[in-house]
């Protein structure tokens, strides 16, 4: 039985996409601090803050909407990502690793989300 959004690997897995991504955009130009470093953090944090807020929640309909919510923001990211990587911006493997976790996250948001339907 799941006791805290912490138990969650999804919610774990997205803690870690997180931290990668505020990695990735540390060395990211001092011009994009409101720009694209913004909104890839945002994105970012979004994800796994909308899984424990789901899990915080009273019924499991809400707990779904949170992980649409965490989806989308995945997405989001994911979109990001690729700008920076057009625009050459972070390190490569940095980027690479970003976007493996974005990927495997979204896999498991959409597993869950299945699992839940049943």
């Amino acid at each position: 039985m799941i006791q805290s959004f912490r138990d969650l690997q999804i919610w774990q897995k997205s803690m870690q996409l997180a931290v990668a991504v505020y990695r990735l955009t540390k060395d990211f130009p001092r011009e994009e601090i409101y720009g694209l470093t913004s909104q890839l953090r945002r994105s970012a944090v979004s994800v796994p803050s909308n899984i424990a807020e789901g899990q915080g929640r009273s019924n499991l309909g809400e707990f779904k909407q949170f992980l649409g919510i965490a989806r989308g923001s995945n997405c989001e990211l994911q979109t990001q990502l690729e700008i920076a990587h057009a625009l050459g911006m972070g390190k490569a493997e940095l980027l690479n690793d970003a976007e493996g976790l974005s990927q495997e996250v979204g896999k498991m948001i959409y597993a869950f989300l299945q699992s839940l339907k049943a």
